[in-house]
Protein backbone atom coordinates (compact mmCIF):
# COMPACT_ATOMS: atom_id res chain seq x y z
CA UNK A 1 0.00 0.00 0.00
CA UNK A 2 1.60 3.75 -0.85
CA UNK A 3 2.15 5.20 2.37
CA UNK A 4 0.89 9.26 2.76
CA UNK A 5 2.18 12.09 4.65
CA UNK A 6 -0.61 14.29 5.64
CA UNK A 7 -0.41 17.66 7.31
CA UNK A 8 -2.39 21.44 7.37
CA UNK A 9 -2.42 24.67 8.62
CA UNK A 10 -5.63 24.42 10.19
CA UNK A 11 -3.57 22.61 13.14
CA UNK A 12 -3.58 18.76 13.67
CA UNK A 13 -7.05 19.05 15.69
CA UNK A 14 -9.13 20.06 12.94
CA UNK A 15 -11.98 18.60 10.99
CA UNK A 16 -10.93 18.92 7.92
CA UNK A 17 -7.56 17.43 8.39
CA UNK A 18 -9.99 14.31 10.51
CA UNK A 19 -12.12 14.24 7.05
CA UNK A 20 -8.43 14.06 4.96
CA UNK A 21 -7.77 11.20 6.94
CA UNK A 22 -10.33 9.33 6.76
CA UNK A 23 -10.23 9.22 2.79
CA UNK A 24 -6.71 8.41 2.85
CA UNK A 25 -6.80 5.83 5.25
CA UNK A 26 -9.23 3.82 2.56
CA UNK A 27 -6.20 4.24 0.14
CA UNK A 28 -3.41 3.45 2.08
CA UNK A 29 -1.11 4.02 5.09
CA UNK A 30 -1.22 7.43 6.79
CA UNK A 31 1.48 9.44 8.78
CA UNK A 32 0.18 12.58 9.95
CA UNK A 33 2.71 15.77 11.11
CA UNK A 34 0.84 18.54 11.15
CA UNK A 35 1.30 22.36 13.72
CA UNK A 36 0.56 22.56 16.93
CA UNK A 37 -1.75 25.16 16.26
CA UNK A 38 -3.24 27.25 13.36
CA UNK A 39 -0.71 28.13 11.17
CA UNK A 40 -3.37 29.91 8.27
CA UNK A 41 -1.21 32.79 6.41
CA UNK A 42 2.00 31.13 7.39
CA UNK A 43 2.70 30.82 3.60
CA UNK A 44 6.28 28.99 3.17
CA UNK A 45 8.05 29.96 6.52
CA UNK A 46 10.39 27.86 8.53
CA UNK A 47 10.97 28.32 12.20
CA UNK A 48 14.72 29.25 12.40
CA UNK A 49 14.52 31.72 15.40
CA UNK A 50 13.74 29.19 18.36
CA UNK A 51 13.48 25.57 18.67
CA UNK A 52 10.52 23.57 17.80
CA UNK A 53 8.44 20.71 19.65
CA UNK A 54 7.16 17.44 18.63
CA UNK A 55 4.47 15.77 20.31
CA UNK A 56 2.94 12.66 19.59
CA UNK A 57 -0.54 12.62 19.60
CA UNK A 58 -1.53 8.84 18.83
CA UNK A 59 1.13 5.84 16.72
CA UNK A 60 1.44 7.90 13.72
CA UNK A 61 0.05 11.10 14.29
CA UNK A 62 2.19 14.03 15.71
CA UNK A 63 2.06 17.37 16.34
CA UNK A 64 4.66 20.42 15.63
CA UNK A 65 4.78 24.01 17.52
CA UNK A 66 5.90 25.43 13.72
CA UNK A 67 4.31 26.03 10.46
CA UNK A 68 3.71 23.81 7.43
CA UNK A 69 6.96 23.80 6.39
CA UNK A 70 8.95 22.95 9.61
CA UNK A 71 5.82 19.83 9.59
CA UNK A 72 7.13 18.38 6.47
CA UNK A 73 10.94 19.25 7.33
CA UNK A 74 10.88 17.10 10.13
CA UNK A 75 8.53 14.71 9.09
CA UNK A 76 10.92 13.63 6.25
CA UNK A 77 14.10 14.33 7.76
CA UNK A 78 13.59 13.38 11.83
CA UNK A 79 9.95 11.66 12.47
CA UNK A 80 9.62 9.12 10.39
CA UNK A 81 12.23 6.52 9.96
CA UNK A 82 13.67 6.46 5.83
CA UNK A 83 11.81 2.49 5.28
CA UNK A 84 8.83 4.44 5.75
CA UNK A 85 9.39 7.56 3.33
CA UNK A 86 6.14 8.31 2.10
CA UNK A 87 5.13 8.10 -1.72
CA UNK A 88 3.03 11.42 -1.78
CA UNK A 89 2.27 14.07 0.29
CA UNK A 90 -1.71 15.80 1.15
CA UNK A 91 -1.95 18.85 2.92
CA UNK A 92 -5.78 20.11 4.04
CA UNK A 93 -8.51 20.45 3.95
CA UNK A 94 -8.27 23.40 4.17
CA UNK A 95 -11.04 25.67 5.89
CA UNK A 96 -11.60 28.26 3.21
CA UNK A 97 -10.43 28.86 -0.34
CA UNK A 98 -7.07 29.25 -1.36
CA UNK A 99 -7.60 30.36 -5.26
CA UNK A 100 -5.27 32.89 -7.14
CA UNK A 101 -2.77 34.76 -5.59
CA UNK A 102 -3.96 33.61 -1.96
CA UNK A 103 -2.24 30.47 -2.56
CA UNK A 104 1.12 32.64 -1.71
CA UNK A 105 0.02 33.25 1.32
CA UNK A 106 -1.06 29.45 2.31
CA UNK A 107 0.55 27.43 5.06
CA UNK A 108 -1.44 24.60 3.05
CA UNK A 109 -0.08 24.97 -0.38
CA UNK A 110 3.26 25.01 1.38
CA UNK A 111 3.06 21.93 2.91
CA UNK A 112 2.30 20.52 -0.38
CA UNK A 113 5.03 22.61 -1.96
CA UNK A 114 7.69 22.03 0.67
CA UNK A 115 7.22 18.24 -0.26
CA UNK A 116 8.10 19.02 -3.40
CA UNK A 117 11.30 20.60 -3.02
CA UNK A 118 12.19 17.24 -0.80
CA UNK A 119 12.06 15.12 -3.38
CA UNK A 120 7.85 14.11 -3.24
CA UNK A 121 4.66 14.72 -5.07
CA UNK A 122 2.29 17.04 -3.15
CA UNK A 123 -1.17 17.84 -3.32
CA UNK A 124 -3.20 20.55 -1.30
CA UNK A 125 -6.58 20.81 -1.00
CA UNK A 126 -9.25 23.58 0.23
CA UNK A 127 -13.11 23.46 0.25
CA UNK A 128 -14.35 27.04 -0.79
CA UNK A 129 -16.53 27.75 2.23
CA UNK A 130 -15.91 30.44 4.88
CA UNK A 131 -18.66 28.77 7.53
CA UNK A 132 -20.66 25.35 7.44
CA UNK A 133 -17.48 23.43 6.75
CA UNK A 134 -18.95 20.07 5.07
CA UNK A 135 -16.29 18.12 3.98
CA UNK A 136 -17.98 15.05 2.30
CA UNK A 137 -17.66 16.09 -1.02
CA UNK A 138 -14.25 17.39 -0.43
CA UNK A 139 -13.26 14.46 0.82
CA UNK A 140 -14.37 12.36 -1.94
CA UNK A 141 -12.30 14.30 -4.18
CA UNK A 142 -9.71 14.61 -2.69
CA UNK A 143 -9.22 10.40 -2.22
CA UNK A 144 -10.03 10.30 -6.32
CA UNK A 145 -7.30 13.14 -6.95
CA UNK A 146 -5.02 11.28 -4.89
CA UNK A 147 -5.42 8.18 -6.84
CA UNK A 148 -5.13 9.28 -10.27
CA UNK A 149 -1.88 11.15 -8.52
CA UNK A 150 -0.34 8.21 -7.61
CA UNK A 151 -1.79 5.75 -10.80
CA UNK A 152 -0.60 8.33 -13.20
CA UNK A 153 2.40 10.15 -11.52
CA UNK A 154 3.15 13.91 -10.81
CA UNK A 155 5.91 15.62 -12.92
CA UNK A 156 9.19 16.27 -10.48
CA UNK A 157 8.77 19.46 -8.61
CA UNK A 158 4.99 20.20 -9.22
CA UNK A 159 2.44 20.20 -6.87
CA UNK A 160 -1.26 20.37 -7.42
CA UNK A 161 -3.42 22.84 -5.50
CA UNK A 162 -7.15 21.77 -5.19
CA UNK A 163 -10.10 23.68 -4.26
CA UNK A 164 -13.43 22.35 -4.37
CA UNK A 165 -16.52 24.48 -4.38
CA UNK A 166 -19.24 24.27 -1.49
CA UNK A 167 -22.05 21.22 -2.03
CA UNK A 168 -21.72 18.70 -5.08
CA UNK A 169 -18.90 19.34 -7.59
CA UNK A 170 -20.43 19.52 -11.66
CA UNK A 171 -17.03 18.23 -12.21
CA UNK A 172 -13.33 18.66 -12.35
CA UNK A 173 -11.53 21.39 -14.28
CA UNK A 174 -7.78 21.72 -14.77
CA UNK A 175 -6.72 25.54 -14.49
CA UNK A 176 -4.42 28.82 -14.14
CA UNK A 177 -4.02 30.39 -10.96
CA UNK A 178 -5.87 33.72 -11.47
CA UNK A 179 -6.02 36.88 -9.64
CA UNK A 180 -8.50 38.38 -7.27
CA UNK A 181 -9.44 42.12 -7.26
CA UNK A 182 -9.10 43.41 -3.31
CA UNK A 183 -7.68 45.89 -0.96
CA UNK A 184 -6.79 45.76 2.03
CA UNK A 185 -8.32 47.26 4.83
CA UNK A 186 -6.53 47.96 8.64
CA UNK A 187 -8.30 48.11 11.66
CA UNK A 188 -7.13 49.87 14.57
CA UNK A 189 -8.30 49.24 17.98
CA UNK A 190 -6.70 50.47 21.75
CA UNK A 191 -5.66 47.24 24.04
CA UNK A 192 -6.49 48.02 28.09
CA UNK A 193 -3.33 49.77 28.37
CA UNK A 194 -4.12 51.97 25.80
CA UNK A 195 -1.59 50.97 23.72
CA UNK A 196 -3.02 50.39 19.69
CA UNK A 197 -3.06 46.94 18.41
CA UNK A 198 -3.89 46.13 14.70
CA UNK A 199 -6.01 43.77 12.78
CA UNK A 200 -5.12 43.30 9.24
CA UNK A 201 -7.80 42.20 6.53
CA UNK A 202 -9.09 43.06 3.00
CA UNK A 203 -12.30 44.04 1.56
CA UNK A 204 -12.19 41.65 -2.30
CA UNK A 205 -14.17 42.71 -5.44
CA UNK A 206 -14.24 40.00 -7.32
CA UNK A 207 -11.41 38.54 -9.80
CA UNK A 208 -9.65 38.80 -13.30
CA UNK A 209 -12.37 36.96 -15.96
CA UNK A 210 -9.25 35.73 -17.80
CA UNK A 211 -10.77 32.35 -18.64
CA UNK A 212 -9.58 29.22 -17.50
CA UNK A 213 -8.51 30.39 -13.97
CA UNK A 214 -9.20 28.53 -10.69
CA UNK A 215 -11.79 31.34 -9.70
CA UNK A 216 -13.84 31.11 -12.90
CA UNK A 217 -13.93 26.91 -12.47
CA UNK A 218 -15.12 27.41 -8.55
CA UNK A 219 -17.62 30.44 -9.45
CA UNK A 220 -19.21 27.28 -12.21
CA UNK A 221 -19.56 24.91 -10.12
CA UNK A 222 -16.18 22.73 -10.82
CA UNK A 223 -13.37 21.23 -8.74
CA UNK A 224 -10.71 23.54 -9.89
CA UNK A 225 -6.71 21.79 -10.05
CA UNK A 226 -3.97 23.96 -10.71
CA UNK A 227 -0.30 22.86 -11.20
CA UNK A 228 2.09 24.78 -9.21
CA UNK A 229 5.79 24.96 -8.69
CA UNK A 230 8.44 26.45 -6.28
CA UNK A 231 10.23 27.81 -9.34
CA UNK A 232 8.97 31.39 -9.74
CA UNK A 233 11.35 32.58 -12.49
CA UNK A 234 9.61 34.84 -15.13
CA UNK A 235 10.33 33.17 -18.28
CA UNK A 236 8.57 35.25 -20.47
CA UNK A 237 10.92 39.03 -19.29
CA UNK A 238 13.82 36.36 -18.66
CA UNK A 239 14.72 37.67 -22.14
CA UNK A 240 13.79 40.58 -22.34
CA UNK A 241 16.72 41.41 -19.22
CA UNK A 242 19.67 40.03 -21.18
CA UNK A 243 20.77 43.43 -21.95
CA UNK A 244 21.45 43.74 -18.63
CA UNK A 245 24.09 40.94 -18.34
CA UNK A 246 27.51 42.46 -18.10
Amino acid sequence: MPRILITNDDGYHSEGIEALKAAMSEIGDIFTVAPAAEQSGASHSLTLARPLRIRQIEERHWAVDGTPTDCITLALNRILAPELRPDICVSGINHGANLGDDATYSGTVAGAMEATILGLPGIAFSLVATRDHDFTESARVAREVVLKALADGIPDGTLLNVNVPKGVPKGIKVTKQGFKSAKPVISEHIDPRGKPYYWIGEVRDGFRAEGGTDFEAIEEGFVSVTPMRADLTDFAVLESLRNWES
